[in-house]
């Protein structure tokens, strides 16, 4: 293996307070990749503008991102939902298009807007390959090599820059604001966010059947429970989405977005709840049998807001839309 890279870029570093859980003389069983910004890039928007039933518009409109995706999901209350998904890297041109065309999405009945604006010492992101970027990533075209910090519990945390001399423990609880139908969240501080994707369009054969046959169905059972009962461990939200094509074709990626309580929230589920003990496991089963030949990508990209970098707006949405469930279930008005 090449020399390692560490998930931090050099112009992040700072000095440490809060230890790494990286093991001594850590050696990943398999290389790994993070996306790389300019060191310009100061902070990101992302933003999710989702539907209750069939879409009848985009929220676009004109000079909207230059990157975006569209996802749908069936929801807590089993309706069929749309989101469309924009990346920004520059927040004055996010704030002229939003204050102009995206604030207007809300207007209608069955829609919701949850937008995260992070500096970039608050997110991370992992490939488990190079040649396609996803996500957040997409506002670059540069990877890292193969870094150090993944492959063990508390990767995702060593991997996020703040968290170098910050516990990013939440502060506060989020809560409901009504005004008629319309519903806005006052956020936590701390709010966490992943989304975590596959891609196998390029599995074929014997390699496509394991993965639909023994990796799927385990990803899907544990994606139904964070969406139906994760709020007892701290998920407030979770949406196991198949990406569409601009004509609403299902595609051959899906990904899980999840707003959790919490990191630690969200580092408690992964490395011990049965749900996603049984994903590790599918997943480590496959990726043993196949080795380096392997098409399979996996990505994700996880997130820490500060509260005021996050904004939640629904109008004319059931109660456990989003973070409404949450808001709703703890609010006292």
């Amino acid at each position: 293996m090449s020399e390692l890279e560490s998930a931090i870029p050099d112009h992040l570093v700072v000095p440490r307070s809060c230890p790494r859980r990286t093991p001594e003389s850590y050696q990943p069983p398999f290389p790994s990749y993070v996306a790389r910004f300019p060191a310009s890039t100061e902070r990101v928007v992302m933003g999710y503008f989702g539907i209750q039933g069939i879409p009848d518009a985009s929220p676009w409109g004109d000079q909207g991102p230059s990157r975006t995706d569209r996802a749908r999901y069936t929801d807590e209350e089993g309706i069929d939902t749309t989101v469309f998904i924009g990346y920004w890297d520059d927040v004055a041109t996010f704030d002229r298009w939003f204050d102009t065309v995206g604030h207007h999405w809300t207007s209608v009945r069955g829609r919701f807007v949850e937008i995260i604006r992070p500096t970039v010492d608050r997110y991370e992101t992992l490939f488990s390959s190079t040649g396609r970027m996803e996500g957040v990533a997409t506002l670059t075209d540069s990877l890292s090599g193969t870094i150090e910090e993944h492959a063990y519990w508390g990767g995702v945390r060593d991997r996020i820059p703040l968290s170098q001399n910050d516990s990013l423990a939440p502060i506060g609880e989020p809560r409901v604001v009504r005004d008629g139908d319309r519903v806005r969240i006052v956020p936590q501080e701390n709010l966490c966010l992943i989304r975590s994707g596959q891609d196998w369009a390029d599995t074929a054969g014997s390699e496509r059947e394991m993965y639909l046959r023994d990796v799927e169905p385990v990803l899907r059972a544990g994606m139904d429970f964070l969406r139906d009962d994760g709020l007892a461990i701290g998920c407030f939200a979770n949406r196991y989405m198949t990406v569409v094509t601009d004509d609403g074709t299902d595609t051959d990626k899906s990904f899980g977005m999840s707003w959790w309580r919490s990191l630690s929230d969200l580092e408690a589920w992964a490395e011990s709840h049965p749900t996603h003990v049984a994903i590790f496991g599918a997943a480590l089963k496959y990726l043993s049998t196949m080795g380096p030949a392997a098409s399979l990508r996996l990505y994700h990209e996880v997130t820490v807001a500060a509260a005021d970098e996050q904004y939640f707006e629904y109008f004319g949405c059931h109660d456990r839309t989003g973070l409404l469930r949450t808001a709703v279930e703890r609010s006292t008005l």
